[in-house]
């Protein structure tokens, strides 16, 4: 079986698990699956909202895509989430693509 079925058959007994949902996400980019992978982030994000990896690793996507707009959007909601919970790894590196971003 491969990770996006194995993945896939996790989240149908337990849609809110927010490490399969990330795993399959990040399945999905590594796949060039961009668009599912987003879909996928942002799932996670609705129902794990404390789970900051998906704002960091949907906003890297959203701004390799081109999409600067959303992607700044994202980061803005991930860097208020990562205040929130005192991700301060997370933080910096949010904080420094949200400046890549705007210069």
């Amino acid at each position: 079986m491969d990770k996006i079925a194995a993945l896939t058959e996790i989240l149908t007994a337990d849609p809110t698990n927010a490490f399969a949902r990330y795993g399959l996400a990040m399945e999905h980019v590594s796949q060039g699956n961009t668009d599912t992978a987003l879909t996928e982030f942002t799932a996670l994000i609705q129902h794990s909202p404390d789970y900051v990896p998906a704002y960091q690793m949907s906003a890297q996507t959203l701004a390799k895509l081109g999409r600067t707009e959303e992607a700044l959007d994202r980061l803005h909601h991930g860097i208020a989430t990562a205040n929130r919970t005192n991700n301060q790894h997370a933080l910096a590196e949010m904080e420094a693509l949200r400046d890549d971003l705007t210069t």
